[in-house]
């Protein structure tokens, strides 16, 4: 019975020593082994059976830890008082230098982005701090994960939430901000007055060159229309002349014809408002041309008024 008993304890101190000993790592974490205060290796997530009451183990969380910045106030460049918070993320690299390089890391790395985000924005003026977020974010995150490196972490990102000016700076900035959109919409009106001035006057420019165009060739047509309708009367005119004359000498006209001819024309002459009358220098040839057609008139006329006086006598 005392046997039995005994092997009994005995079961009973080795199932409890094993279990003791078994020990599980999960999968976000890893373990660190400590024998007797000494750092003896790194176990990976799974089950692990540990010498107890020798071995100890130590967890390490490997995710991204997020710390959050205080709201501390800053003195920019251009001597104004902002106040600034960030939120940081860490990642573990080394879970062996973030055991034993570091107490306290996520108050270390607080104070230390406080103090690296008061240097960074301190450098610069208020304009720049609040357009400037990605620039300060890259900054800070370089500076930070230089200065975590040797706690075997790695700074992920840095995001600064928020930047705000006192009171008074903040309606100083809407005032300036809302006088900048007046110049502009002013700018703009300007601008667009001008260009509708500039396109107006291209517009009458171009509007008048194409009238004076359109009556210049307007001018031409008429003028080359006139100088055909001249040349066509001209040719015309001519034609006939030369017909005229060539019917003339066809004719053999005598000097009674032309004599004849010669005193209608003069009729025709006299019959208008003309007052004086320029008559030609050969005028002793037409004259006698003349006074021979009256002869001719005169013996003509005799004969008839012969016969006419012997019918009397009877």
């Amino acid at each position: 019975m005392g046997l039995i008993i005994l092997l009994v304890v005995i079961v009973v101190g080795v199932v409890t020593y094993v279990g003791l000993g078994l020990k599980i790592v999960r999968q976000y974490e890893a373990g660190l082994i400590e024998r007797f205060g000494k750092y003896r290796e790194t176990l990976d997530p799974g089950l692990h059976l540990i010498v107890p009451f020798i071995d100890r183990i130590r967890r390490v969380d490997m995710r991204e830890i997020v710390v959050d910045v205080p709201p501390q106030e800053v003195i920019t460049k251009d001597n104004v008082v902002v106040t600034v918070d960030a939120v940081v993320y860490y990642r573990a690299t080394d879970p062996v230098r973030l055991a034993y390089q570091v107490q306290n890391f996520v108050l270390a790395a607080t104070k230390l982005a406080q103090t690296n985000l008061r240097n960074v924005v301190g450098d610069l003026d208020l304009d720049d701090a609040l357009t400037s977020r990605e620039t300060i974010n890259a900054q800070l995150r370089e500076i930070l994960d230089e200065a975590t490196d040797i706690w075997g972490t790695q700074v992920v990102r840095v995001e600064i939430q928020r930047i705000d000016p006192p009171a008074d700076v903040t309606d100083a900035m809407h005032r300036q901000m809302k006088a900048e959109r007046d110049r502009r919409a002013l700018v703009t009106e300007a601008e667009g007055d001008k260009r509708s001035a500039i396109l107006r006057a291209e517009g009458i420019k171009e509007s008048r060159i194409l009238e004076a165009q359109g009556q210049a060739e307007a001018i031409k047509q008429v003028a080359e229309a006139e100088k055909f309708q001249k040349l066509t009367v001209a040719e015309g005119e001519g034609q006939a002349i030369e017909r005229v004359f060539g019917a003339i000498h066809n004719g053999d006209p005598t000097p009674d014809l032309i004599a004849i001819r010669y005193l209608e024309a003069l009729q025709g002459i006299s019959d208008g408002q003309a007052t004086k009358i320029f008559l030609p220098m050969e005028m002793s040839g037409i004259l006698g041309s003349v006074a021979a057609i009256g002869e001719v008139f005169h013996s003509t006329n005799g004969e008839s008024e012969q016969p006419a006086q012997s019918g009397s006598q009877f």
